[in-house]
């Protein structure tokens, strides 16, 4: 059964989707059917293949009452849009369907779980969000809410808890066949933290308690948790609102927070270790997380940001993006992330150079493209170490991205301040890589609106999204002193295989 409100959104979605050509769309990032999208939701392995829902506003291009969008994909790559799975037409989510996840029930139904948004107009007139879990359970395709939602209510709160910001549940299921579930909330400090619920059937939900809290060191209220093992550790993903600079680590505004350390279970003990950003770029937020059969943990992010959102093309039918989905590891006890395998057999046309001297602007034949995977590795050419190092793209007379090192500082700066907006907003941003004499090894993910850059096999990660039009395609180096470079080069071409040599 499908109510009104979905139904609608539904034939909004089959009636004008369609009319927006591919072409003007990203080739492998995932963009909404049509309209707005923000935040991932519900990315997890269902009958085989990998689902992922999102924030979602079909009616304009601008956040609205949050419906949940649909998609899923068996390659991380090729996306199938599947129609609208939830829209706000209940009395206790009416204000909005917003984050949550979702999981493979044993009786082989996908179960939802979803924060609802009632609005309430208090006694002083001004008019707040009450949050509230909610469940749906369907085949997936299509939804019926549980008729006794919502499941987790202010009653289910810690003391001091707050029901306004009561948000992005998080659910998996353990081995031994009980679920576990981590919402973000504010407590009564103000700042930010994350509860543990704990249910035999996916169902009925009962507090654990707090799993970490902020106590505003890192940012405020704590949205979207994630909470998952791997290599050894136990990760903690958040991102906080009203972040404070730390260093070149974290900026202000909307930020992403790994926390690795260790989980005593049986006491819900979460002991950090160290604790870093997820995304050093401009354009990252809300990510999440699944576990593949094959046991590989990959994360997704809404490869945009609260704060730059008037940086955006004109006339075009959908806004908003997700990142490339990235394998996670962790190495020298940091996060390490890169994209995933199977970009690799959609690589084409390989172009390699090695021993490349830059001293000057470089331009290497057939090093161009919009749909670009490239390796660059660089080295000092002589015993004095070069002052700084350029790589130029998405580029013609006018435009350009730009990524520039600095050896002696050790920082990389992102600049995107000629990418096809004229927005005030942020268009740059820097990060502190850890230091190798002058060496560094950059793998840059390009599709038509966005750059992916990847650090030191996967270190640190940074992501923009670009409006630049697609013409501007060339690529370019440049160094001040001497610089020894290898280049290798592929376009991406999702209807090719792999092909190997210099094409």
């Amino acid at each position: 059964m499908t109510d009104n409100t979905l139904r609608r959104a539904r034939d909004f979605e089959t009636r004008y989707a369609p009319l927006i050509p591919e072409d003007q769309r990203p080739a492998f990032h995932l963009t909404p059917n049509i309209g707005w999208m923000n935040d991932p939701n519900g990315f997890s392995c269902y009958k085989g293949e990998y689902h992922l829902f999102y924030q979602y506003h079909p009616y304009s291009t601008d956040w609205g009452p949050m419906h949940w969008g649909h998609a899923k994909t068996r390659d991380f790559l090729h996306w199938e849009r599947l129609p609208a799975a939830l829209a706000p037409d209940q009395d206790y989510d009416g204000g909005g369907c917003f984050s949550g996840s979702a999981v493979e029930l044993p009786d082989g139904r996908q179960l939802l779980v979803y924060t609802a948004v009632r609005k309430r107009l208090g006694e002083d007139g001004r008019t707040t969000e009450i949050q509230t879990q909610a469940l749906a359970i369907g085949d997936g395709v299509d939804y019926e809410k549980w008729p006794h939602n919502p499941v987790l209510t202010a009653a289910d709160l810690p003391e001091g808890g707050s029901p306004v910001d009561f948000r992005d549940p998080k659910v998996w299921r353990e081995a031994d066949g009980s679920y576990r579930m981590v919402v973000g909330n504010r407590p009564a400090d103000g700042s930010g933290s994350v509860l543990l619920y704990r249910s035999e059937d996916g169902i009925h939900w009962s507090l654990v308690g707090t799993v970490d809290a902020s106590h505003s060191q890192y940012g405020q209220m704590w949205e979207c948790p994630d909470f998952f093992p791997l290599d050894g550790k136990q990760v903690l993903f958040v991102s906080p609102q009203e972040m404070s600079p730390i260093g070149l680590e974290f900026h202000a505004g909307n930020g992403t927070v790994c926390l690795i350390g260790s989980y005593d279970a049986e006491n819900n003990r979460f002991t950090r270790e160290s604790v870093q950003a997820i995304d050093y770029g401009i354009d990252f937020y809300a990510p999440q997380t699944l576990e593949t059969p094959d046991g590989r943990r990959i994360m997704i992010g809404w490869l945009q940001n609260w704060n730059t959102l008037s940086c955006r093309p004109r006339d075009c039918r959908w806004f908003g993006q997700m990142s490339i989905p990235r394998e996670l590891s962790i190495r020298d006890g940091r996060l390490c992330q890169l994209p995933v395998r199977e970009l690799e057999q959609y690589r084409c046309n390989r172009v390699s150079y090695q021993n490349v001297l830059v001293c000057s602007e470089t331009n290497l034949h057939q090093v161009e493209g919009r749909l670009v995977d490239m390796t660059v590795e660089i080295r000092p050419a002589q015993r004095e170490l070069y002052r700084s190092f350029r790589v130029n793209v998405a580029k013609d007379g006018e435009y350009v991205t730009s990524i520039r090192y600095r050896p002696d500082t050790s920082i990389l700066k992102i600049d995107r301040t000629r990418s096809g907006s004229n927005a005030d907003v942020v268009h740059t941003r820097s990060l502190l890589v850890r230091p190798q004499d002058g060496r560094l090894k950059l793998r840059i993910l390009m599709d038509r609106y966005s750059v992916e850059v990847f650090v030191n096999d996967g270190e640190q990660a940074a992501s923009v999204a670009i409006f630049t039009r697609q013409q501007a395609a060339a690529i370019s180096f440049d160094a001040d002193g001497s610089v020894m470079m290898d280049v290798e080069k592929y376009d991406i071409d999702l209807d090719r295989k792999e092909s190997t040599g210099n094409e």
